[in-house]
């Protein structure tokens, strides 16, 4: 599978949900976003961070609206997905539902880390909040917002990967196990909504970012040496557009892409 990398592509007027969005990957996703047009909706557990977020992408309204025709104003919903429950996301849904009638694009980005130990030691208290975190408020989001991905012309629903879904290794615990389970709710929902063609469901796996979550995995890190955020977000983009509409139930890396940059390490 090869999918032509293309910097040019466009969101426009596309209604976007981003969580984890105040900081890493998912700050550079709701930025990238918008400035290729679409409507973001910022959610994550800080406001602080959201509004960080916000202020990022307001500076650029300006811009934004001489490149796209078109600036719209980040909306921020702040909630702790570790705490959250199935009436939390109704109620998330019904506003969005009440704003913008639809949603195109539903990204699943926020996480946590948990504890690094062998599952023999593992906190049972932390466990569960990386499973909520992680996993359990995937599943409520998604099955909260489905009828207004329904409304959409085309939709995306993106969930975030890692490579210890994939290859499981000692010590990762509820982290691994979660991504592991996320990949598998992603597959089956592109399975059971294949006839489905305005709804499609995928993972992108971004690799090794430097982000505050891989610093404190790996401490010794040099975080110059590795890919950067903003590198990531137009990967997102492309499978938020409809240059992937008819793409569904894959796990999708940087390599699976044609074209894209090479960026140089900085240090």
């Amino acid at each position: 599978m090869k999918i032509l990398f293309d910097s040019t592509i466009t969101l426009h007027h596309k209604v976007i949900l981003i969580t984890g969005a105040g900081a890493g990957i998912g700050e550079q996703i709701a930025l990238d976003c918008a400035r290729r047009g679409a409507q973001v909706i910022l959610l994550g557990r800080t406001v602080g961070k959201l509004e960080r977020t916000y202020d990022l992408i307001a500076k650029e309204s300006t811009e934004i609206e001489k490149n796209t025709g078109v600036y719209y104003e980040p909306a921020i919903y702040p909630l702790n997905l570790a705490g959250a429950n199935d009436l939390d996301y109704e109620q998330l849904a019904k506003v969005i539902e009440q704003q913008y009638q639809r949603l195109d694009g539903l990204v699943h980005n926020a996480a946590i880390l948990g504890n690094l130990s062998p599952i023999k030691i593992y906190a049972p208290q932390q466990w569960y909040k990386v499973m909520q975190t992680n996993l359990n408020s995937a599943f409520m989001l998604t099955q909260a917002c489905f009828e207004l991905l329904e409304k959409s012309e085309s939709a995306s629903i993106i969930f975030t990967s890692t490579g210890v879904a994939q290859q499981p290794d000692a010590f990762w615990g509820a982290y691994a196990v979660s991504k592991a389970a996320s990949d598998t709710l992603m597959k089956i929902l592109a399975i059971e909504n294949e006839d489905i063609n305005n709804i499609r469901v995928n993972s992108f796996f971004p690799g090794i970012v430097a982000t505050r979550m891989r610093a404190s995995a790996f401490p010794g890190e040099k975080p110059c040496a590795l890919t950067q955020t903003e590198e990531i977000a137009p990967y997102y983009a492309h499978l938020l557009s409809k240059h992937t509409q008819h793409l569904t139930g894959h796990i999708i890396s940087k390599e699976d892409f044609e074209g894209a940059p090479v960026i140089e390490s900085c240090c």
